[in-house]
């Protein structure tokens, strides 16, 4: 890429860090910036202004609770970058969301829409509450007031908020319905996620998983391990993990294992990942499963150390660290979850071949469905559910082929072509449009 000045950003050191504090997603997102920065010539202002979100908005949410008392939430929206559109990025309710994490989140949402080449930026938000404790007319209430205190900062031309963690479609019609009424017009741009008979996508829910299971295929394809021959293990059975699961046993792979919070199944000869229920369709299913068929129990941590040709972490992120890197058995990791893998842990498994593809494309698909809502309703025409496959199939494989020719001719991990590829098109764009004085 054309560049005016090269970064002197200090290179990166790649010796395992000290994880007795596990490391935030903003400093993890950080290293990962510079390790990118490191390998291509970028614009040296445009790469300090990467290194901090363009905004973030902090705002206290009122909520009257069922028993007539009133609490008080915080929520955050923080937007990093927005040279190449709109910003872009989930809504998470959940206890331990922090500043910073929506900050570190919102850059990985920026990279992840760079690689996948769609017109956004990223962006990242969320309330700190635990949504189990709410009811569902609390949480709408909540969500509805939030909607309001963001109000100005969103839109279908500026913020496009969608579901993470703790949200959901509804959670998202509450959003659409309370943004539009105050404008005064049905605006279903304003959020994706939605359901379907409200402007919401088809495929749009199982769309992350997808992904996951689209690239895992393309890969093991590459590394010369044959679906019908390879055995996958999966931490977590939400939407992502379960949809990836299920596709993946589909096309002929076998899952030897699967989790939920309260722990993990396990059978050499494969699980009937289709007869268990995802968490979303029925929480603690695989507890339920495990009880009643012929499997060894395991704990999660167990599971991430199966001897497995494909392991996929799709629950949380920070469960690949330096304490268990080197008991990885899995030849191919691939990462379902937001930041799964902590960059001490990610520099061991490269340095012991381990081949892993990163959150910024694996689970990319999420955004992209988004991408096609949004197209849908500014047109205000739905596309169909087989549609929506195809595109995406086009679009992950279009995307995992621009990372594999950085991988080729560079020499470098996944990981790292996924920065270079979503780092040199964001610094271009930054180089062409200026800075504003």
């Amino acid at each position: 890429m054309a560049s005016n000045q090269q970064s002197s950003i200090p290179s990166v050191d790649r010796g395992p860090a000290d994880e007795t504090t596990p490391e935030t997603a903003l400093e993890t997102a950080r290293r990962q910036l510079g390790r990118a920065a490191s390998h291509i010539e970028i614009d040296a202002a445009a790469l300090e202004r990467l290194k901090h979100p363009a905004k973030v908005h902090e705002v206290t949410v009122p909520l009257e609770r069922e028993d007539g008392s009133v609490e008080v939430f915080t929520g955050y929206r923080a937007q990093h970058d927005s040279v190449r559109g709109p910003y872009k990025g989930g809504l998470r309710y959940h206890p331990e969301v922090t500043r910073d994490e929506c900050v570190g989140l919102s850059m990985w949402m920026t990279w992840k829409c760079a690689v996948m080449d769609l017109p956004f930026g990223g962006a990242k938000g969320g309330i700190i509450v635990d949504p189990k404790s709410l009811t569902d007319d609390e949480k709408e209430r909540l969500t509805r007031r939030f909607t309001h205190e963001i109000r100005d900062v969103i839109g279908p031309t500026k913020d496009i908020p969608a579901p993470d963690m703790g949200t959901d479609p509804a959670t998202m019609a509450w959003l659409m319905d309370a943004y539009s009424m105050q404008e005064g017009e049905t605006i279903p741009g304003v959020v994706t996620g939605k359901p379907p008979v409200v402007g919401g996508s088809y495929g749009r829910e199982e769309a992350p998983g997808r992904s996951v299971a689209i690239v895992t295929r393309e890969t093991c394809e590459y590394y010369d391990y044959p679906l019908e021959e390879t055995t996958v293990a999966v931490q977590g059975f939400g939407s992502v993990g379960a949809s990836a699961a299920r596709l993946l046993e589909e096309w002929g792979a076998t899952v030897v294992a699967v989790s939920d919070v309260n722990g993990a199944v396990y059978d050499p000869a494969g699980i009937d990942v289709a007869a268990i229920p995802s968490h979303d369709e029925e929480p603690e299913a695989v507890t339920s499963y495990a009880a009643a068929a012929d499997v060894t129990r395991l704990s999660n941590a167990e599971l991430l150390e199966l001897d497995v040709d494909v392991l996929v972490p799709a629950a949380i992120g920070n469960v690949i660290t330096a304490d268990n890197a080197e008991a990885v058995a899995a030849d191919i990791v691939v990462e379902g979850a937001n930041g799964p893998t902590t960059f001490a842990a990610d520099t061991i498994l490269d340095e012991r071949g381990v081949h892993v593809v990163p959150d910024i494309l694996a689970n990319a698909g999420g955004v992209t469905v988004s991408y096609f809502e949004w197209l849908q309703d500014i047109n205000r025409r739905q596309w169909t559910l087989e549609r929506v496959h195809e595109e995406l199939e086009a679009e992950m494989i279009d995307a995992w082929s621009h990372l594999r020719e950085e991988v080729e001719r560079r020499g470098v991990s996944w990981r790292d072509a996924a920065y270079i590829v979503a780092l040199s098109r964001v610094g271009e764009a930054h180089e062409v449009r200026g800075l504003w004085p």
